[in-house]
C-alpha cells in the first residue's frame, strides 16, 4: 500500500511539472515599438480611408512569408478585392530563415469582406521588397483600390499573391537597408454603407537589422 502511495504521488509531482513547463512556454510578443532601419513605399496606392496602427514581428524574427485577405470578383455588386495583408515572421539562422513551423503572424489593419489564402513562404531568406497592383479611380463606376501585391525574397526569388484581376502593377519599392521586412502599415477604408467599398488602398512595409 505504501509503495502504492509513493507511486502516485511521484505521478503528481511529474504531472504537476509539465503542467507547469507548458503554462511557462510562450508565443513571441508581438511589437509596435521595435526598432526599424527603413521604410518601404510604393507610388500607386489609393487615398481612401486611413492609416491603420504599425505592427511588427517579435524581435529577432523577420517575414520570410505572406498571406492574403481577399473578395473574390462578385459579379453585379460591390467588388472590393484586396482586403488585407499578414507577414508570418520567423526566426534567423546564421542568417536565414530557420524554420516555417513556427512563425508569428502580424498584421495591420484589415478590410470586413473576403476569405484568407494560403501562406507563400520564400523558399529561402526573407521579404525584401514588394509591388502593388491597384485599379485607379473609376468615377461613377466601381472602385477597388488594392487588388493584390508581389514580394521579393532575399534568395531572388518572387512570390505572387493570390489577389484579384483589376488595375494594374506599380513600381517596386525600394530594397530593404538591413537583413528584411519586420513589420507592416496598411491603409483601409472603412465601409461605405450604401457608398463604393474600396477596402484596402496601400501599404507600408518597415525593415530592421
Amino acid at each position: 500500500m505504501r509503495h502504492f502511495i509513493s507511486m502516485v504521488f511521484s505521478l503528481l509531482v511529474i504531472t504537476g511539472l509539465q503542467v507547469s513547463a507548458q503554462s511557462g512556454v510562450r508565443r513571441p510578443e508581438r511589437s509596435i515599438n521595435r526598432h526599424y532601419r527603413s521604410e518601404l513605399t510604393v507610388s500607386n496606392g489609393r487615398v481612401w480611408g486611413s492609416w491603420g496602427h504599425k505592427e511588427m514581428c517579435p524581435m529577432g524574427m523577420y517575414a520570410a512569408g505572406f498571406s492574403l485577405k481577399v473578395e473574390d470578383p462578385i459579379g453585379d455588386g460591390d467588388d472590393t478585392a484586396l482586403n488585407g495583408i499578414r507577414l508570418h515572421c520567423v526566426y534567423t539562422a546564421n542568417g536565414v530563415a530557420s524554420s516555417y513551423t513556427n512563425y508569428a503572424s502580424v498584421g495591420s489593419d484589415v478590410g470586413s469582406w473576403g476569405v484568407w489564402r494560403d501562406i507563400k513562404w520564400c523558399p529561402s531568406g526573407f521579404l525584401t521588397a514588394f509591388q502593388l497592383k491597384v485599379e485607379k479611380p473609376q468615377g461613377s463606376g466601381d472602385d477597388t483600390a488594392a487588388n493584390n501585391i508581389q514580394f521579393k525574397c532575399s534568395s531572388g526569388s518572387y512570390l505572387l499573391g493570390e489577389g484579384t484581376k483589376w488595375g494594374d502593377w506599380g513600381g517596386w519599392s525600394q530594397t530593404c537597408l538591413g537583413k528584411g521586412i519586420c513589420g507592416i502599415k496598411t491603409r483601409v477604408e472603412l465601409p461605405q454603407g450604401r457608398g463604393d467599398d474600396t477596402a484596402l488602398n496601400d501599404v507600408r512595409m518597415f525593415c530592421c537589422n
